[in-house]
Parts: C-alpha cells; structure tokens; sequence
C-alpha cells in the first residue's frame, strides 16, 4: 500500500481551461497513437474510416474519429478465439486484474486491466474520494461483495492509497451490517444510492436512528443516478445526517466523474485524466451548455484495453458555469440525466424513470422504494407507479396529488398504486425499478 498524501493537485484541477484543453489534446493523440499501434481492434477501425494519428491535430480533427459502441466492443470479444478478442493491447502475462460489466445491455465485456492500469483507477478514485473530504482519519464501510464487478474495488484501493481504514462488508446481512457501522464508528459509506435509502430503513425497523445514533457523516454513491436528484439526496441525507456525494464511473472507461464538497449542483469531469464530450445523438456534434446530449469519453491512460471515444450512453449537459470549489475542471449540470438505453416511448413521448423518482422522493409520506410499470391494454400504452405509503399517509390525498405530480413531469397520464410497507423489491446494486411489459 502506497503512504498517504493529499489527493489535490491545484497545478491541475486549477490550470487555467485553454491549457487544460491543450493538454487533453496532447494527452488524447498519445492515447489515440497507442491504441492505433497496439490494438488490432483500433487498427482495423481506425484504417477503415481513413483516420491516421498523426493528422488529428485539433478538436475539429477529433470529431472525424468515429465513436466505439458497446456492441462493438461485445463483437471483438468474440475475435481471435481469445478472452479479450481483439481488443488487448499486451500480452497475457501483463494483464494483473480481470472484472466485467454487468451484462444488462447484452453479453458482458470482459475488461483486462495491467499493473499499471489499476494504479491509475485507484489514482482517479483517490483524487474524487479527496475532493469529497476523505482523509486518512475516516473509517470507510464498504457494503458489499465486490466479484468480477469492478464495483467499489477501485474505491477501496484508493481508499487505502489515501490512509483510510477500509471495512469491506460484503456476504453480511443488511442487519449486521447496520451493526458494524454502528460498532466500528465508521465515518463513511460507499454504497449504491438505493442501498443508502434501504440501509436507513432497515436500521430504522432495528429502532435506530442513523442520523442522531452513527457516526457517518459522508456517503459518495455510484452505480445509478440518484444522488444529484435533489430530492432522493435530500432524503438521503435527512435519514444519514450525512453530506450525500455522487461519482460516476463505467468499467470499459474508468472513474471520470464527481462532485466535490463545495456540491454545487452538478459533477466535475476528471478533464487531467479523460477527455468526455456532450453530443447530439443523431448528428454525433457537440452541444452548447445548457443542451442535453450523450456522453462520449476516451480515457488517456489505458494500457491494456483502451477505448477511443466510447459511447457510454449516460444523459448529460454541460453547465454555464464554474464550481464554487475552485476547479477549472468544467461540471455536468444536474450530473447523469439518466441513460438513452432506459428511455421508453410511451404515447409518443420519452418517458425517463428517474423523472419519475425526482417527483417520488418529494413525498415524505412515501417509503423509498417505488417501482414502474409499463404494460400495453386494448392497444393503449399504460403506465402505473407504483408506491409505498408509510403508516398514517392520507391515501386518498397522496393517490390525488401523486397522480397530479407524476402528469406535470412526464407529460403522461400515470396510474398510482398504493403498496404496504416492504412490498416492493430491495435492491443493493443496481435498482430496476422500469418493467416494460410490451416487449413480453
């Protein structure tokens, strides 16, 4: 394990942007040369669309790259009767650490990693976990089994690179695990933002209060938007006594994304390490602040499997302005607006689950979970939300005014349904909470 020091680079996260630019331009044609020359996947591409390294001079140059999709990265997998396919730019013997995605777009992508790699994801989770106020006097809960998802595995070096003392907490029940954070004094807690609300609950029918009876008072989320919908990191909160920080990250990319503890709102790119743009999905341009697009990345320092502008299908857009943090490292506003991949047509318009708890989340008479339904009925596309409501909520006035909610948001008529208390699925990754019954 590394000695601790302080994850805050201020020649960096404060260079001036135009030479932050011009160092992602040198620091993209670097990665855009090494992927050429090593990977026979980037080779055949790249050659293929008539892009050579050296002629990619300026932004402008880059757009004329074209993006790498999931399902390309799944179909050279299947190449050269090998794990990694085509996409390994080092010999077995350099690749140090496998993980994967999570297969919920398809086969999973097997990523490889060298020595070199996994230092550099513990250093960009190192400089989030830093600018969110993690020092070598926290005692950090990881409440999980970490397996061949990259998960919070990068989270946990970096926090011991930072001097942390790590509890990593996975095959435990969500009870003993609300005693361990309450025995071992931890400060802090990494964990899903789903999995926050539902560790609240469980302590709460355990006759704890977090808030008032534990000693966290820091919780980063990652894995699913949430912890930047006002209202689900107010809740959050609320039930933790505890600053709720968000983090965004893709196993094919790295940790790219964060907000800091000034939390002004949106979250920082990780611009020394990655270059991410904010394109219109069909023109595949870039879009002005203010305008949502899809995020496309391309981490600088992969050895062993890079990408090159890698579609990562995340909503976003650019904010107008700088952090309050003092960072010239530009911010998403509002963070991730949800994923184009869990967008659904219903009645002609795009309807977005995470609208849907934005609007959830407000009611304070209303339990954690909630759950989506999409089902079609005599030719007509139906939606139904479904809710739990806490003992003494009005059902009727919640039902009436829910209802009213849920059709300004979403422009959509939504059926409301009521739930008992601990009716509807917990989930402690990933939540899927969107059913669409149309595809059965």
């Amino acid at each position: 394990m590394a000695s601790a020091r302080a994850y805050w680079n201020p020649f960096l996260e404060t260079l001036p942007y135009k030479k932050l630019a011009a160092l992602q331009l040198k620091k993209f044609q670097r990665a855009l040369a090494y992927a050429y020359t090593h990977s026979p996947f980037y080779r055949e591409k790249l050659g293929r669309a008539g892009i050579q390294p050296e002629k990619i001079r300026s932004y402008e140059d880059i757009l004329k790259i074209p993006t790498t999709t999931k399902s390309e990265l799944q179909a050279a997998q299947t190449e050269n009767n090998s794990i990694y396919g085509s996409l390994c730019c080092v010999p077995p013997e350099a690749i140090a650490v496998y993980h994967q995605t999570s297969g919920t777009t398809g086969h999973p992508i097997r990523q490889a990693d060298s020595r070199r790699d996994w230092e550099w994801w513990a250093e960009c989770w190192a400089t989030l976990l830093w600018a969110q106020g993690f020092r070598s006097s926290d005692r950090v809960f990881i409440p999980f089994s970490y397996g061949v998802f990259v998960a919070f595995w990068a989270g946990h070096y970096a926090c011991e690179k930072i001097g942390c003392e790590v509890i990593p907490a996975g095959g435990l029940s969500s009870e003993a695990r609300i005693d361990k954070i309450r025995e071992l004094k931890a400060s802090a807690i990494m964990c899903t933002p789903t999995y926050a609300l539902h560790l609240a609950e469980v302590a709460q029918t355990m006759g704890l209060n977090p808030a008032e009876e534990f000693c966290v008072d820091k919780i980063v989320c990652a894995g699913e938007p949430g912890a930047l919908i006002h209202a689900t990191k107010r809740r959050i909160e609320s039930e933790w006594g505890a600053k709720v920080f968000d983090h965004a990250g893709a196993t094919e990319a790295g940790a790219w994304g964060f907000e800091c503890s000034a939390q002004s709102g949106g979250l920082h790119v990780n611009e020394a390490f990655f270059l991410v743009e904010v394109l219109n999905p069909q023109t595949k341009e870039p879009v002005l602040p203010g305008e949502e697009g899809e995020l496309v990345i391309t981490p600088f320092d992969r050895e062993a499997q890079p990408v090159i502008r890698f579609e990562l299908r995340d909503r976003a857009m650019w904010s107008n302005k700088f952090c309050a943090c003092g960072r010239s490292y530009r911010l998403l506003d509002g963070g991730l607006r949800g994923r184009s991949d869990q967008l659904v047509k219903v009645r002609g318009v795009l309807f977005s689950p995470t609208t849907v708890e934005s609007v959830v989340r407000r009611f304070e008479n209303l339990g954690n979970e909630y759950q989506v339904i999409v089902e079609r009925v005599r030719e007509l596309d139906n939606v139904t939300v479904q809710v739990e409501l806490l003992s003494g909520g009005d059902s009727d006035r919640v039902h009436h005014e829910l209802e009213q909610e849920l059709r300004i948001a979403t422009g959509l008529r939504c059926h409301v349904e009521l739930k008992p208390v601990g009716t509807l699925p917990r989930y402690e990754a990933k939540a899927k909470r969107l059913i669409d019954r149309r595809e059965q």
